[in-house]
């Protein structure tokens, strides 16, 4: 079975996402050229997303969603287990988002491009100017409504485990005083572990559990790091026994 499930990848699944992730790609930059950013920034990638984990034949399952409100601007916070990530929020978690991501997937040939044509937000550590302008661009995008996905790790893990978290969406949640939403991420780093070269999917259950708003109760650094500390928390609890644990994975 696994093997008639290569053969499957290669042979059917592959061509097409292919074809889907170009179509997706050109319908988003030629969408947010002529109308709004805010629309073709999400819904292409959306059921681009719904149609990798379809014909992946991925099961997915969502549990919380009725921890948020569609009027309310999150900063939602997600450990990284791996690429399968990207689909699952994507797809599943309802919600209009901009994503903040690192510099070099702007290098990604088309895919990049579409990226920042739908607004979504690329850290660049360069410098102190550089960051700051980062925090700028995310601070003008979830003060016209939107909200905003984050990977507080900084990176996909290699073990399953989660590393440690980086401040700067708590940072920039504590200033705009909005709330916390912690993701656990379950199962995709079963689907696609991280390594290099090419690597075949395998079929597991992927499951996104929204957790409830930790909302602002001051404007300080001991808030920020008591949400961060929550949040991080709160993704744990949720993950496998075998996933519990914090692991400082090479390369974060």
């Amino acid at each position: 079975m696994n093997t008639l499930y290569k053969i499957y990848q290669l042979v059917v699944a592959l061509p097409l996402l292919l074809v889907a992730t170009i179509l997706t790609a050109l319908v988003t930059i030629i969408g947010s050229f002529v109308g709004s950013a805010h629309f073709w920034g999400y819904y292409p990638g959306k059921c681009w997303s719904w149609f990798v984990c379809t014909v992946l034949l991925i099961p997915v399952s969502v549990e919380g969603k009725e921890n948020i409100d569609r009027h309310t601007s999150y900063v939602f916070v997600a450990n990284h287990q791996g690429p399968m990530d990207i689909f699952l929020i994507y797809g599943y978690l309802g919600r209009n988002f901009k994503w903040m991501m690192k510099k070099a997937l702007r290098k990604i040939p088309l895919v990049g491009y579409a990226c920042e044509k739908a607004r979504h937000i690329f850290v660049d550590k360069s410098g102190a100017k550089k960051i700051q302008g980062t925090i700028e661009q995310a601070r003008a995008t979830l003060q016209g409504g939107t909200s905003l996905v984050v990977f507080p790790e900084g990176s996909r893990t290699f073990t399953g485990h989660m590393g440690t978290f980086r401040k700067g969406a708590f940072v920039l949640a504590d200033d705009l005083q909005l709330p916390v939403v912690p993701i656990t991420i379950d199962g995709s780093f079963d689907v696609l572990t991280r390594m290099e070269g090419f690597n075949f999917v395998h079929r597991h259950r992927m499951r996104l559990i929204i957790h409830k708003p930790i909302y602002p109760t001051s404007h300080s650094p001991e808030d920020i790091r008591q949400t961060m500390q929550q949040s991080y928390e709160t993704i744990m609890a949720a993950l496998p026994p075998k996933y519990q644990g914090c692991v400082e994975n090479p390369g974060r």
